[in-house]
């Protein structure tokens, strides 16, 4: 059951550099927009390719190499465009879900020797405020109840079993370390709990960054 407070309230074709997307906006309880893109018919019952992608300005516009997030959006992209059937959510949740200034604000304080998670905890902040109520709501109005979930992240398939969408198989991202990530990845990988493929190529990266 679609919560009141979840309206999707525009909608038109996307042409993009990766292919030709359908673009939902959804306004929810949260009283942000967030944004769902999808390609092919995806209400068929069947499970549906979906990357649940959480805003992150620096990366995904400015192309900031601190973290992996401009890198996961265009291949989970492309990854869908191949696959001619999936849904990519973009949820307003930037800086995992603390906002734009306190995220540029962790910047500063990693600059000073913190980790990610060190600087959100010194500002006060959840490693991870992150929920996945609204990305569950909107998959469930445009009729996927069962996912193919692009992720590391095992938080995120949590996230939207516990909202009624069964996830029926994590497809890994592939992502390439550089010099200023390396760091940010290891913390990811050790604190929060996700999973890298290609690790050897990653553990290469981290053992050329010790």
């Amino acid at each position: 059951m679609i919560a009141p407070a979840t309206r999707r309230v525009a909608e038109a074709n996307l042409p993009t550099r990766y292919g030709t997307f359908e673009m939902f906006v959804y306004d929810t309880a949260d009283h942000k927009e967030h944004v769902a893109l999808t390609i092919g018919a995806i209400d068929d019952g069947e499970p549906v390719l979906v990357r649940a992608h959480s805003e992150c300005l620096t990366g995904d516009v400015f192309g900031s190499s601190r973290c992996d997030c401009g890198e996961q959006l265009a291949d989970s992209l492309r990854l869908l465009q191949e696959e001619g059937r999936g849904v990519l959510l973009y949820l307003r949740q930037e800086g995992r879900g603390i906002g734009l200034a306190n995220k540029i604000s962790a910047y500063a304080l990693q600059e000073q020797g913190l980790d990610t998670v060190q600087a959100n905890l010194a500002l006060g902040l959840p490693e991870d405020g992150r929920d996945y109520w609204m990305a569950a709501e909107m998959l469930l109005d445009l009729g996927v109840r069962r996912a193919r979930l692009l992720t590391n992240n095992p938080a995120k398939v949590e996230g939207l079993e516990r909202h009624g969408v069964e996830v029926v198989k994590r497809v890994p991202l592939r992502i390439s370390p550089n010099p200023s990530n390396v760091g940010y990845l290891r913390t990811k990988r050790e604190k929060m709990g996700h999973l890298f493929p290609m690790v050897a190529t990653l553990e290469d990266a981290l053992e050329g960054s010790a």
